[in-house]
């Protein structure tokens, strides 16, 4: 774990399989703190409400990814080292940014990531602020729907969120992608990844993409 302050946030980087950095505890005390989490292999990562029961594991390791859970809710989402980038911000509870309404709680981050992705010249971000937009395959998988938050360039989403909340505090969860292949979801019960809706890709190294999100958090 390496890390330091930037603003008044604690900016932690952590490595290692997916599962296990979903699984780490979070900080206690909590306070404003940013996990940049580097998955060493790739993953298919399930949210909280999905079963293991609906993934075909023989076809998910002919594909070479493992399968984890998250805590947090949403559809499934890839994870690979040099593919994707992927986020965690906490804030406790009570903090400027904290909102009581769940539909409105994602607003202030998808807000600093779509001034992260103008930063970078990708174009004018939408902040979805309306409710669960699922589509065919949205309830699967994360990025074949829009939620509170999220952030669409040209009516392609390009940032995931997720959050899970505790009597502390809250973890939202974020991945943005560098590169993106579908195939691997083919391993869902009844997706068939050409029909996916497609994915904006960030055709940035993935330390100039974290710098940038790090600057509108502060």
């Amino acid at each position: 774990m390496t890390g330091g302050p930037v603003g008044d946030w604690l900016v932690e980087r952590r490595h290692g399989p997916a599962a296990d950095l979903h699984a780490l505890d979070w900080p206690d005390p909590l306070a404003r703190r940013v996990w940049i989490l580097e998955v060493d292999a790739p993953a298919l990562v399930l949210g909280s409400t999905q079963a293991a029961d609906d993934v075909d594991l023989e076809q998910l390791a002919r594909s070479g990814f493992e399968l984890a859970h998250r805590r947090s809710g949403g559809g499934a989402v890839l994870l690979e080292p040099d593919g994707s980038v992927w986020i965690d911000v906490f804030i406790p509870r009570g903090d400027p940014y904290w909102q009581d309404d769940l539909s409105h709680s994602f607003t202030w981050l998808g807000q600093a990531w779509a001034a992260s992705l103008a930063d970078l010249a990708m174009g004018a971000g939408m902040v979805h602020e309306g409710g669960l937009a699922c589509g065919q395959y949205g309830r699967q998988v994360c990025f074949a729907g829009l939620g509170p938050g999220e952030v669409t360039i040209g009516g392609v989403k390009v940032v995931g969120l997720s959050q899970r909340r505790t009597r502390a505090g809250a973890r939202f969860q974020c991945v943005v992608y560098r590169a993106y292949d579908p195939a691997p979801l083919a391993a869902l019960t009844d997706v068939v990844p050409a029909e996916l809706p497609p994915v904006l890709v960030i055709d940035r190294p993935a330390m100039v993409i974290e710098s940038a999100l790090r600057r509108h958090l502060s």
